[in-house]
Parts: C-alpha cells; sequence; structure tokens
C-alpha cells in the first residue's frame, strides 16, 4: 500500500530537521511528504536558522511544500487540504515535533491498517529527555505498551478513551477517511478523536499499536494547560452527541488519582503539589470552556490559545447572517 504522510508546520526548528533525518531511516520508506507551513516568511526564516533543506533533500522520497497565513490554519481544514494533494491509499500524519523513536515507525502504522474495518492507527508517544515526572507518567497511562484494536463494543469498558485518538502521529485508510466524511473544518480541536468517534459509531475501528512509537512530551506550563483545556472544553460542548452521553471527566479524575498513588510509590509525594497546581490550571479552563456560550468574545479571547479560530468563526456568523 502506497503511503504519503503529511506534517503541518509553523516556525520549524531543529527538532523538525531530526524528524526529517528519521524519516531517512525508516524501512517503510513513504511515497511523498506533505508539508503545510503556515507563514511563508517564517519558513524562510527557519531555513536559514536549522538545516531544513538539507534534510529535505536528503529524504529517499519526493516532497512538496504548501504555505498558508495563519489566519487560514485550521487543525481539520489545513489537514484535509493535505490530503487533497495526495493520491496515497493511507495518508499519516504527524506534528513537527514528533520524532521517530525506532525505523520502524511507518512500517508499524502500515501494518495497523492491514485489517479493513480499521480506519484509524496512532502511534504510541514517549516522552523527552527532559520531560517531567507528572507529564512522563501521563504518557505512560495515556499511551501503554500493549496494542488495542477499539470499537463501538469497547464503549461500556472504556468510556471516553474508545474515541482516543492522536494526529501527533496516526494514519488513516484514505478510502474509509473520505467514506466517513474525513475531519471537520473548522475546528479548534480533537479533529482526530471526532474522526474516530464517527469511524466507532459507524461500525470501524481505531486501532492503538503500541509498537508504532514517537518521541513528543511537553513541559506546558499551568497558563499553557489552562488555554489548552478551554479549548478542549469547547471543542466536547460543541459536540453533544459525543460527550453528553460519555464523559470525559471521569478519565481525568482517574488519572490523577493514578498519578497521585504513581508519585508516592517512587517516594516522591511531594510533586502531589505540582500535580494539584496543573489540575487546578486544567479544571479551570475546561470548565470555563464548558461554559463558553456565556462568556463575551473579549473574555473567549483571553481563554483560548486558538485566536485565528474565533475570529474566523464570528466572521462567518457575520457572513452568513448578511446573506
Amino acid at each position: 500500500m502506497k503511503a504519503d504522510l503529511i506534517i503541518p508546520t509553523y516556525r520549524p526548528d531543529d527538532t523538525f530537521c531530526l524528524l526529517l533525518q528519521k524519516l531517512q531511516e525508516q524501512t517503510f520508506v513513504v511515497h511523498r511528504v506533505i508539508i503545510l507551513n503556515t507563514e511563508e516568511k517564517l519558513w524562510k526564516e527557519a531555513v536559514e536558522k536549522y538545516p531544513i533543506e538539507q534534510s529535505l533533500c536528503g529524504l529517499p522520497c519526493e516532497y512538496t511544500l504548501y504555505h498558508i497565513s495563519k489566519e487560514m490554519f485550521d487543525h481539520g481544514g489545513t489537514r484535509m487540504c493535505g490530503v487533497k494533494h495526495s493520491d496515497a491509499d493511507i495518508v499519516i500524519f504527524m506534528t513537527q515535533d514528533a520524532v521517530p523513536a525506532d525505523k520502524n515507525l511507518v512500517a508499524n502504522l502500515v501494518k495497523g491498517l492491514e485489517e479493513e474495518d480499521t480506519a484509524v492507527c496512532y502511534a504510541r508517544q514517549l516522552p523527552n529527555e527532559n520531560c517531567r515526572i507528572v507529564e512522563r507518567y501521563t504518557r505512560s497511562f495515556n499511551y501503554p505498551d500493549e496494542s488495542r484494536k477499539k470499537g463501538k463494543a469497547d464503549i461500556e469498558e472504556m468510556g471516553i478513551k474508545t474515541f482516543f485518538c492522536s494526529d501527533v502521529c496516526a494514519a488513516y485508510r484514505v478510502d474509509l477517511f473520505h467514506k466517513l466524511g474525513g475531519f471537520e473544518s473548522p475546528v479548534i480541536f480533537n479533529e482526530d478523536m471526532f474522526f474516530a468517534a464517527k469511524a466507532v459509531f459507524a461500525g470501524y475501528y481505531v486501532k492503538y499499536e503500541a509498537e508504532a512509537k514517537v518521541i513528543h512530551s511537553h513541559n506546558y506550563t499551568v497558563r499553557q494547560q489552562f488555554h489548552r483545556n478551554f479549548d478542549l472544553a469547547v471543542s466536547q460542548t460543541m459536540h453533544p452527541e459525543i460527550f453528553e452521553q460519555i464523559s470525559s471527566e471521569a478519565e481525568g479524575m482517574k488519572l490523577v488519582k493514578s498519578t497521585m498513588k504513581y508519585l508516592c510509590s517512587i517516594g516522591k509525594p511531594y510533586l502531589i503539589f505540582e500535580l494539584g497546581i496543573q489540575c487546578v490550571g486544567k479544571y479551570a479552563g475546561y470548565r470555563l470552556g464548558k461554559r463558553y456560550k456565556k462568556l463575551s468574545r473579549k473574555q473567549i479571547l483571553k481563554c483560548t490559545m486558538s485566536p485565528e479560530y474565533w475570529k474566523r468563526l464570528w466572521n462567518q456568523e457575520v457572513s452568513d447572517g448578511n446573506r
């Protein structure tokens, strides 16, 4: 099967160069790498600073580069644009800061889609070397070392985790991707999870492939956690067909309790304070996001990490109202 790799970029750096270099070592060679860059000026600045062009020229496949403005970026629409430029059987989405952990990443993702009833296969995310202990544990909680194929029958046991999926590194069967309508656009967050939910409700499966591994983690500040969870909650509120019947808060509490137990088991109970501060930021953002309809536009722009999304949404509402 032919596979294309689609990577949205914004201010690419040396981690992106490392990603490209690791692609040169893959046992399964992708047909083409499609780069969807936000702001051409920033790309040119990055090329002057990092060996991006050198890394691209070393790829064992062709690549294409497209530039869009920051105002036009959309988590769903931008990736859909990449799919339109592909003629492959499989499209693999990655973010610019996800680095293949070994030479078999692509091969294992493609293998995970061998069964025709599997719509999407996502990779295991391993922490960076500088990852903090709490975040390191969160990675192991969300991305365990055992693979699993998830379908409608698993909802009762797994709840919201049935639909868990991440475009940090995930492969999609193009035929099913189009059949199910692809990603939403515009979408503020969670385009991957919404597609996974559509696939599951339509009778298809989501595969978590633990043998497909990328190195990817963040040490978010409390403020960043607040903004991220605000957008997360907004995205959930906009999809009551999924989240009103299956709560994500229970899974969040399960993670908090499990993390506290882990910190005590490794002799670092003092980190529970750090965990608590992070939880306050996350929960405050989440609760405000759930009530975003009661906030003013000015308040929303202070809470979100995606102001361009809101401005585009509000402009569209004005345009629709004038028709």
